[in-house]
């Protein structure tokens, strides 16, 4: 049986139609869910893409957080449902608690698109899977709010608990502390980063190379033995 992966559209999404693209390219079927509506459609898991939903008003994140979707979002992903928050996704997850800290605007003010390099921190989450520890590998970046920031204590309490899953090399691009690009909740269904996996999962766009791909072949493998 085919797994089946929700995508999440906001008034505002940019990338949902890439992230559906990824996950068939992986091998699974992508599940179009509007954020009007609280039924999740029975998905095996779900994932929150990049884009500028509700304009970044108030704050990235902090309105599509209130959806209808994010209902249901939140207290499935509470009892085990993966979640993956990609860039603007990910900035919906700290709204809504579903992950620690928040995300501020770039500390040079200005929007970033760049192929960023990364370190895999943590290859133990259900999206994470497909990786090895410590491997390097270069995704897209595009941001204007991906400045990672939380509290010494949660800073402390992510690393002593490996939940830092990415972490910028080379370059720091947004100030984020810790040079954290992504993080993943205590059980390590929920994953949020800032760069964009599904920019990078055929040789022919992106960064020229298929490193975002293991994200989706990661939960699929996940899915299927479970």
């Amino acid at each position: 049986m085919t797994a089946r992966i929700g995508v999440v559209t906001f008034p505002g999404s940019l990338d949902d139609r890439d992230t559906q693209r990824a996950i068939r390219i992986a091998g699974a079927e992508p599940v179009a869910l509007w954020h009007k509506d609280k039924d999740l459609k029975q998905v095996d898991a779900v994932v929150l893409p990049g884009g500028f939903s509700y304009g970044d008003y108030l704050r990235a994140g902090a309105i599509s957080r209130f959806s209808p979707v994010m209902e249901t979002v939140i207290e499935q992903a509470k009892t085990g449902l993966p979640v993956l928050g990609i860039c603007n996704g990910f900035q919906v997850l700290t709204e809504a608690h579903l992950l620690p800290g928040g995300m501020l605007g770039n500390d040079h003010l200005h929007f970033i698109c760049r192929d960023q390099k990364l370190r895999v921190e943590n290859a133990e989450t259900a999206w994470t899977g497909d990786y090895r520890q410590g491997q390097e590998i270069h995704i897209p970046l595009k941001n204007m709010d991906g400045r990672y920031v939380a509290d010494q204590y949660t800073l402390d309490k992510l690393e002593a608990e490996g939940r830092v899953a990415f972490r910028y090399l080379d370059v720091n691009p947004n100030g984020s502390l810790n040079d954290i690009a992504g993080i993943t909740n205590e059980a390590g269904n929920v994953v949020g980063l800032m760069p964009h996996p599904e920019h990078a999962v055929e040789p022919l766009i992106g960064t020229g190379r298929t490193d975002g791909l293991p994200f989706f072949t990661s939960i699929l493998k996940k899915l299927v033995n479970a």
